[in-house]
């Protein structure tokens, strides 16, 4: 399991999280239940940013990416640690305004972004919007024009990296809805259409090359190449960048198939990163560039589980054994839309022998309505405790009343302190939008 002490096994023989009792969390909140551990939340943004003031000179900034688990408690220790964050909707950044983060520290991604997103991020003075479209910039610079501001930019760019991670999830490719691609030249036209906008200031340039990367290498070829964009564009347009923003993608221990990373194994992929922009800056003739990294997934996914209750159990003798919880796609639907596999076990029963393997079911109705499949457990029996493992990112993200079930509650955990930041939802909840016209009463 984890090596940061997030996870152990007591004597009772229950899974703690935190320094908390699964068992004792689900007699106090019930299930579904998602369970976050603060400290190793706090100590994943340390890592990151004592890595940049340590091998950059602070000649940067962390910035939490949104898109894996936004609520406003992820917000509030974000801004207590000293970091910035990405937000990628409305949404996101209305939640983060709302959470009284510091504006100047928030950066606007999206490929499509809504113009009353953009007003919103310009009525809020945030520190930077990421330019993926050329109707975006028109956009941005038509709103700032009426507001007489001046708003800083990044393009965010393909340079042609293609990590090895699920298609699904590279971002960089040429063919990407994202960004534009170095290759083909749409990243010099809009660099050169961003810098005749009078109500734009271009900083430098941003790319993203994909999720659940652990190869240094990836960053790094990803950097260089960005580097020399930017030593093109001083030359042929006479634009000096003074910011690059890796993005994020850092992977994380999903199952045993993931190789399980300590807190000086993310150190050391800054380090190499670091260190190849430092030395492509000092080969091209360039000021080292202020550095942005988004992490996101390798945050707050291994600090958070999801805690279930077994229900039906279905044996179907030689073919398939079916637990099923009372969750599923619509807390997580990770497997349906990527097959990623998970590590779970039965939380009151920990420290048994897996003496079977077994598909872990959801209560939708629909067949696809799958957790995680050929999983070894000890024999669960109902009102057993699952938990499943790593799902601090893109769960609550991603989830959904599908069949008009609850999206679950989350509660934050922080030495055996137990506490909601995201309360359970109710009947009213699900129906509070629904209206019935009068033609139809």
């Amino acid at each position: 399991m984890n090596e940061r002490d997030t996870l152990k096994i007591n004597a009772k023989g229950h899974l703690e999280i935190g320094g908390a009792d699964t068992v004792e969390l689900v007699e106090k909140f019930g299930t579904p239940l998602y369970v976050f551990d603060e400290l190793h939340i706090r100590n994943m943004m340390r890592v990151y940013k004592e890595t940049i003031d340590k091998e950059y000179c602070g000649n940067g900034l962390v910035t939490y990416a949104s898109k894996a688990f936004s609520c406003k408690a992820i917000y509030s220790i974000a801004r207590s640690e000293n970091i910035g964050i990405d937000v990628v909707s409305g949404g996101e950044l209305y939640t983060a305004i709302s959470a009284g983060f510091p504006a100047d520290k928030i950066y606007m991604h999206g490929n499509n972004k809504l113009v009353s997103e953009l007003e919103l991020a310009v009525d809020n003075n945030i520190g930077t919007v990421i330019i993926d479209s050329f109707r975006e910039a028109e956009l941005l610079d038509n709103i700032c024009k009426k507001r007489s501001v001046v708003q800083n930019v990044l393009i965010r760019i393909n340079p042609g990296v293609e990590a090895h991670t699920h298609a699904f999830v590279q971002t960089a490719r040429t063919d990407s809805k994202f960004g534009f691609s170095i290759s083909d030249g749409t990243a010099e036209e809009i660099t050169s259409y961003v810098l005749k906008k009078s109500n734009l200031r271009l900083r430098g340039y941003h790319c993203h090359i994909g999720s659940q990367i652990f190869e240094k290498q990836s960053f790094v070829l990803a950097a260089e190449k960005v580097m020399d964009f930017m030593a093109l564009m001083k030359v042929k347009l006479d634009f000096t960048a003074d910011t690059i923003d890796i993005g994020g993608g850092f992977g994380i221990w999903y199952n045993n198939e993931d190789p399980k990373l300590k807190l000086s194994d993310y150190a050391e992929y800054l380090k190499a990163l670091i260190c190849a922009i430092k030395s492509k800056a000092k080969v091209l003739g360039l000021n080292e560039p202020f550095l942005i990294l988004e992490p996101g997934r390798s945050i707050v996914g291994e600090a958070g589980i999801t805690l279930y209750t077994v229900g039906a159990i279905k044996d179907i003798a030689g073919i398939k054994k079916y637990i099923a919880v009372d969750g599923g796609m619509f807390d997580n639907p990770r497997y349906a839309l990527y097959q990623s596999k998970y590590y779970a076990l039965l939380a009151n029963r920990a420290n048994e022998d897996c003496t079977e393997k077994v598909t872990i079911a959801g209560k939708c109705c629909e067949s696809g309505d799958l957790i995680a499949v050929d999983v070894p457990l000890p024999k669960a029996e109902s009102g057993d405790i699952l938990a499943v493992l790593s799902t601090g990112a893109y769960n609550y993200s991603m989830a959904s009343n599908y069949n008009r079930n609850f999206i679950p509650p989350a509660v934050l955990v922080n030495a055996g302190e137990t506490e909601y930041i995201i309360k359970p939802q109710t009947f009213e909840d699900i129906v509070r939008n629904d209206i019935i016209p009068e033609r139809l009463k």
